[in-house]
């Protein structure tokens, strides 16, 4: 064998045995860590409110003065009060599959751009959707409802899947 082949199996070893001691330390990014913050930052669901939708029937863009972070997101809210109501419970507030497009979810697909303004509360929860047909489709046709329940542990799957291949891919800081 020669000295680069011996030298490559090496290295080859050493960075496996590195990740997999990196693997043990880290918790694993889990089904609670997937917020939708779009392609870039960390601001869910585009800034706006997701109380408003409950309290005011509408979507309302939220305020850096009034933010709150809760699962690695910053959420904006559109009055102390909102952001206040959130803190108290975010799971009754929050957009279901972590604001990602419910329509895609329901098919098992992840689909990251959505709409804030296409939006539905079904059974006292928050689906956001890519477009006001994707939303209005979630509405009328209740499978689509229950086809997301049951598509959302394979899409949280894949959603772990890029962010650990994300983490791998950024560079090491010093």
């Amino acid at each position: 064998m020669s000295y680069h082949m011996q030298k490559c199996g090496m290295l080859t070893a050493v960075a496996l045995g590195a990740a997999v001691m990196l693997l043990s330390f880290t918790r694993p990014a889990g089904a609670e860590d997937l917020v939708n913050t779009g392609y870039f930052g960390d601001i869910a669901i585009k800034g706006y409110d997701p109380v408003a939708y409950f309290t005011e029937n509408q979507a309302v863009e939220g305020s850096e003065d009034y933010s709150y972070r809760w699962l690695g997101a910053t959420w904006h809210f559109s009055s102390a009060e909102n952001r206040d109501l959130f803190k108290s419970d975010p799971s009754r507030y929050a957009p279901q599959y972590g604001g990602y497009c419910a329509d895609g979810v329901s098919f098992g697909t992840v689909t990251t751009n959505i709409d804030p303004k296409a939006w539905r509360i079904i059974d006292g929860k928050l689906y956001l959707s890519y477009d006001p047909g994707a939303a209005e489709g979630m509405e009328k046709n209740p499978t689509k409802v229950t086809d997301s329940k049951k598509h959302w542990s394979e899409v949280q799957q894949t959603l772990i899947s890029e962010k650990m291949h994300t983490v791998w891919q950024q560079p090491a800081t010093k």
